[in-house]
């Protein structure tokens, strides 16, 4: 099980600690992408290096390949994929939504075609729970349904509704007392939806909470407002994690409304399409610009990659296609990241949040 400790608040932005068996997590905490047990790019101590302290695996894809029957045999997640500290594992819900077209859903679970040969999967809530004990994670989630936006409102609903009779049925199949099962808020853009999911929830009594259905098309401001109307409604002593979110930006913006949790794939996607990000924004390495630039991605970083090449350098391992400029930029964009959190954390210990979100958008330029 885990313990969360709330230790200070700065208006809406909290700043904390999670514990686990495999280690603690300082909030709020950016959670890099390993979808298949592995972030892509990055071994082990390179992610270590860059400052991960909590990592994210997807049971959906583990079940696929290689079977989580395979993982727990070989020693389960952290051995598996030799990561010695917290991990989270995502059930398969967002998968309701990105492979929409290989599934077919109702009242008891979804049943999948696999993308990789076309074999039937059959996903339940209690199905999830039963694969995310077998792979060890600390820190597993309630298998929901996640909707697109736009959506209309008896549609969301229909969505919340079973998202929380999913929600009921594993909470009753989870039965390890050292994995923390987090319940998962839906309901679109709904207000009354999401106020609905997210205080019967409550009443569940979830050692965390998520916000579900983030970051699908809604905008900046939606979102914002999504987070405010769901915020307001969760324990002040559990954690809340905002799930696939995202730029800086939405962090920040999400940070100040009282989100503890981040996970997205964004840095290093982007790092293996040449885009890094940087305190000034954006850097797009393959640009003829960065051809004689002796110039680090950031004079501000102290990562591996700026401490040692150029954007010039960088820029020749992409033109060239070797695999080396997606590692490198991979750990810049983590470390990145994970910078941008220590920053936020520093400042909400300071009282100054508003302050260092204010500076930080001043000198970002998102559009680079």
């Amino acid at each position: 099980m885990i313990d969360f400790r709330l230790t200070t608040t700065d208006g809406g932005a909290r700043l904390g600690v999670i514990d686990t068996p495999h280690g603690s997590a300082d909030t709020p905490v950016f959670m890099p992408v390993g979808t298949n047990a592995t972030v892509k790019m990055l071994t082990p101590d390179r992610l270590a290096g860059a400052g991960s302290t909590i990592v994210l695996a997807n049971a959906y894809h583990l079940a696929l390949r290689p079977g989580e029957d395979v993982v727990e045999h070989l020693g389960g997640l952290h051995r598996f994929m030799n990561w010695p500290g917290p991990i989270l594992t995502d059930s398969g819900g967002f998968q309701v939504l990105s492979l929409a077209k290989l599934r077919r859903i109702d009242d008891d679970g979804v049943e999948f075609q696999s993308h990789i040969d076309g074999s039937t999967i059959h996903m339940t809530p209690e199905r999830a729970i039963q694969i995310q004990a077998a792979l060890g994670a600390d820190v597993i989630m309630c298998f929901d349904e996640c909707v697109p936006y736009p959506v209309e409102h008896y549609a969301a609903q229909k969505a919340m509704q079973r998202t929380l009779a999913w929600a009921s049925r594993c909470k009753k199949e989870h039965q390890n007392d050292r994995q923390a099962l987090f319940g998962i808020v839906q309901g679109s853009v709904y207000p009354d939806l999401r106020t609905e999911c997210a205080q019967r929830l409550v009443e569940m009594d979830f050692p965390g909470y998520a916000l579900g259905g983030c970051s699908v098309g809604e905008g900046k401001d939606l979102m914002n407002d999504v987070v405010e109307m769901t915020a307001v409604h969760l324990p002040e002593t559990r954690p809340r994690y905002m799930m696939g979110v995202g730029t800086p930006e939405n962090i920040l913006d999400a940070v100040e409304r009282g989100v503890d949790m981040f996970d997205c794939v964004m840095p290093t996607r982007n790092a293996r399409g040449a885009c890094a990000f940087s305190s000034a924004g954006k850097v797009r390495l393959r640009n003829l610009r960065h051809r004689v630039c002796d110039d680090p991605i950031d004079k501000t970083c102290d990562c591996y990659a700026c401490r040692n090449f150029s954007r010039g350098y960088l820029r020749h391992l992409f033109i060239v296609k070797e695999g080396a400029a997606s590692i490198l930029t991979s750990i810049h964009n983590i470390h990145f990241y994970h910078n941008l959190m220590q920053g936020i954390r520093n400042a909400i210990a300071n009282k100054e949040f508003r302050e260092f979100k204010r500076r930080f958008l001043r000198n970002y330029d998102s559009e680079a």
